[in-house]
């Protein structure tokens, strides 16, 4: 992403009050969304939470745990009429930042196998396949497996 576009993007730190926003965006991008719950959750553990804005409005979103010396991915999403603008891309760079500042050695995250555009993003930053988590997300038929990747940091 350019310096110039940027410029009209803004990361903080994501705060309660943006949990409005965030419950209309999610629903809109996955078939079995994070629930406000999840997000508090995640929210009063301390884990690494950021929003993207533009225009002071959430159009992005990513949650990132610490254990010890390992970081874990827990949801990166952008608004879906935001999407294929290098955006997912800004806010993955930005959480490989704060985990290396965590000073983690390697960062971890599922994906489903049917979110190719989520897979060929994490694969270009040299995220590689590691294991497959049987039945790991809800699915409208049952279960949907998950992808577990890995990257050195």
């Amino acid at each position: 992403m350019s310096t110039q576009l940027k410029t009209q993007y803004q990361l903080r730190p994501m705060q309660v009050d943006d949990l409005d926003t965030i419950m209309q965006i999610e629903p809109t991008i996955y078939s079995h969304p994070w629930t406000r719950g999840n997000f508090s959750d995640s929210l009063n553990s301390g884990y690494s939470a950021w929003v993207l804005e533009q225009d002071r409005g959430v159009i992005g979103y990513a949650l990132l745990m610490m254990i010890l010396d390992e970081a874990h991915l827990l949801n990166l999403s952008v608004a879906k009429h935001q999407q294929k603008q290098g955006l997912g891309r800004y806010l993955l760079e930005h959480m490989l930042k704060i985990a290396k500042n965590h000073q983690a050695a390697n960062l971890f995250l599922e994906v489903r196998p049917s979110n190719v555009a989520a897979i060929a993003l994490y694969e270009n930053m040299g995220f590689s396949e590691m294991a497959v988590r049987r039945g790991y997300y809800p699915a409208h038929n049952g279960r949907e497996d998950a992808i577990l990747m890995g990257l050195v940091l």
